[in-house]
């Protein structure tokens, strides 16, 4: 085993011109395969068949290793033996229908509605400030993402019907409601904006210097106004988004109309904020369902 697999490590530096860090990389998750088959007392990595390698997938999940981690490995396995094939050392890859165990789903974090006011209540009459607040309340009121926020133009704004139309993810467009507090504050923004910059721009908001806003920009001002208005959690564009979400699905319960509002295209993503608040969905079933409430 160990000579083949020198051999594939030179392949890689030489025919694929991979760097000494992506080779390293391999070897380690060889290195496993080798472990493995001195442990089945096998000195040909043809031998080894489908069951083998899930269960050396198996074993080293229950030793801690994670998904993002075995899925590299089964990676690395299967590039080693698409090698052994072209070089006519294996007839088959054994790794090639087994998959490494689901990473996971981390929950996404979120202000609660108490937290988000505190942040949005800015005592501070400045330009940039009235500009700050009036992205924040964007953010909170329509769950834009960032890219669709700072490239977002006033054409796109139509107050009468308080609606927002974004183009997004896979170049679809959404309408979206814009509520009064964040339409307020857009009005108020667009009067302090003249001053850096004229309507042939027409992006809604414009740096200190009168050009588009960025992203990290954006990022970097949300961050300020979390550390001024007390906010002991990290704050960014995402978390508005989480936190505009996940307060209209616990208020709704309509978990197409939120995905709607989201632009997710499936449905499965827009499920995670159904598992956010699990102790107000347990106060509702108390309440509502008749088996529930007690003697």
């Amino acid at each position: 085993m160990k000579t083949r697999q020198n051999q594939f490590i030179d392949y890689l530096k030489l025919e694929r011109g991979l760097s000494e860090r992506t080779r390293d990389a391999y070897r380690r998750d060889l290195d496993q395969l080798a472990l493995e088959m001195e442990r089945l007392e096998i000195s040909d990595p043809a031998r080894l068949t489908e069951h083998s390698i899930r269960g050396l997938v198996a074993r080293l999940h229950r030793q801690g290793l994670g998904s993002k981690s075995l899925q590299r490995l089964l990676s690395a396995i299967r590039s080693f033996y698409r090698w052994q094939m072209k070089e006519g050392l294996a007839d088959r890859d054994p790794a090639a229908s087994v998959r490494a165990p689901k990473a996971a789903r981390k929950l996404p974090l979120t202000l609660d509605a108490d937290m988000v006011t505190r942040l949005l209540e800015i005592e501070d009459d400045s330009p940039i400030a009235i500009r700050d607040k009036a992205i924040m309340e964007l953010f909170y009121s329509s769950g834009l993402r960032l890219s669709e926020l700072a490239q977002l133009q006033w054409q796109q704004l139509d107050f009468a019907s308080g609606l927002v139309t974004v183009t997004g993810k896979g170049n679809k467009t959404r309408m979206v409601p814009l509520g009064s507090y964040a339409a307020d504050a857009l009005l108020e923004w667009r009067k302090q904006r003249a001053a850096f910059a004229g309507f042939e721009n027409p992006h809604v908001f414009v740096s200190n210097r009168g050009t588009p806003i960025s992203p990290r920009t954006i990022q970097a001002r949300m961050k300020h106004w979390a550390r001024h208005q007390g906010i002991p959690q990290k704050v960014y564009p995402h978390l508005l988004r989480h936190s505009f979400a996940s307060h209209m699905l616990e208020s709704s319960g309509d978990l197409r109309a939120v995905q709607e509002l989201l632009g997710h295209a499936d449905i499965s993503t827009t499920q995670v904020y159904t598992h956010l608040d699990f102790q107000h969905l347990a106060r509702v079933y108390d309440k509502a369902h008749p088996r529930a409430r007690k003697k």
